[in-house]
């Protein structure tokens, strides 16, 4: 196992794939140290806050591929505790009010500016 470099992209952890690169960075987290960091659960409040759409499988994927393991191996109590992490952080956050495709029309000026 080679040791990872600090600026490996967000897919390269166990069970994210290269599409996720965008999502995390849309969020600020463009690496997988800064990912580690960040733990599961700011991170993907960051993610929810960038206007990313909440889902607990991508929730308990990322965790267990932080944890090294692969994303079906989060079974029974495990996965209930996490289905309650999950629900108190998409709970306990309101994603930016110019977030997703808001922003972008915002950026490319098809939203009046006030």
């Amino acid at each position: 196992m080679t040791t990872p470099a600090i600026d490996d992209p967000v897919s390269s952890i166990r069970n994210l794939g290269p599409a996720t690169d965008a999502v995390y960075a849309r969020a600020g987290i463009t690496t997988a140290t800064q990912l580690r960091e960040l733990g599961p659960d700011a991170a993907y409040a960051m993610l929810l806050k960038s206007g990313a759409r909440p889902h607990f499988i991508s929730f308990y994927a990322m965790v267990m591929g932080l944890q090294g393991r692969p994303w079906n191996d989060c079974k029974g109590k495990e996965k209930d505790a996490l289905r309650e992490r999950f629900d108190a952080i998409k709970d306990g956050v309101t994603p930016d009010p110019l977030s997703g495709i808001e922003k972008i029309l915002n950026e490319i000026g098809v939203i009046e500016r006030h």
